[in-house]
């Protein structure tokens, strides 16, 4: 079964918005990993727009499934994911103002830079994983940097989804079984939801974890958190 790990930035961008602490983003973990959450996620970023570096050192605490960490490896980064020990950190080559995630690691050009990091991590006992666009040749450079997983950028895939083209999935399910074929672990995730998971599950080998936000706390406000992650694990399943 494919792990699902709830990423709740859209949590603690709402309680932004108000300047207070709700909704508590330390609950809202709780509560999901209650109502069947495989991991938590979060992706703070140097602005801290929505989860912020404390949220994370906060999480550590109450995370008892796999805690994931996102993010750009620059050093503040770094020194946080040190400094809270999750299960896994996803290393994404986020710009400064990017309103989200928009692209993978060119894992030839950024290789030695990308092992170094990988390395400290892995020395401190950290499950590592790489963003990456669903071409071959990034796989591959992904192993040369030493990695234990690459995770799928599936923006792509979810537009073409929407548009009625399934065939779109070939390459991920390409990507994914060469990364099977090298020793990688495949985790996924930007914009997968409920209409696109399950199909995107049948067709990709060697899933072993996807994350979403975005679209699975919309979700919860029409249908209710602790139904919609239900929901997705059914379809996971």
């Amino acid at each position: 079964m494919t792990k699902l790990s709830v990423n709740i930035n859209k949590i603690a961008t709402l309680r932004n918005a108000r300047g207070g602490d709700y909704p508590n983003v330390v609950q809202v973990a709780k509560d999901a990993q209650r109502f069947g959450a495989e991991g938590i996620t979060i992706h703070p970023r140097p602005d801290e727009r929505h989860i912020r570096y404390q949220d994370a050192r906060d999480l550590k605490e109450v995370v008892y499934t796999e805690f994931n960490i996102e993010g750009n490896p620059i050093p503040s980064f770094i020194d946080l994911v040190l400094d809270c020990k999750p299960a896994q950190v996803t290393l994404v080559p986020d710009a400064v103002d990017a309103i989200t995630s928009n692209a993978g690691w060119d894992t030839i050009t950024h290789r030695s830079f990308l092992k170094e990091v990988i390395d400290e991590f892995k020395r401190n006992g950290i499950r590592t994983s790489i963003f990456v666009d669903p071409d071959k040749k990034m796989i591959e450079g992904a192993l040369a940097t030493g990695t234990d997983r690459i995770e799928l950028y599936t923006e792509e895939f979810a537009r073409q989804f929407g548009l009625g083209n399934k065939e779109a999935v070939q390459p991920y399910a390409a990507c994914a079984t060469l990364a099977g074929e090298l020793g990688l672990g495949v985790n996924a995730g930007h914009d997968l939801s409920l209409d696109n998971i399950e199909y995107f599950k049948q067709n990709i080998p060697n899933l072993l974890e996807v994350s979403i936000g975005h679209a699975l706390i919309g979700e919860s406000i029409y249908l209710g958190l602790e139904n919609v992650i239900n929901m997705y694990k059914r379809k996971l399943s």
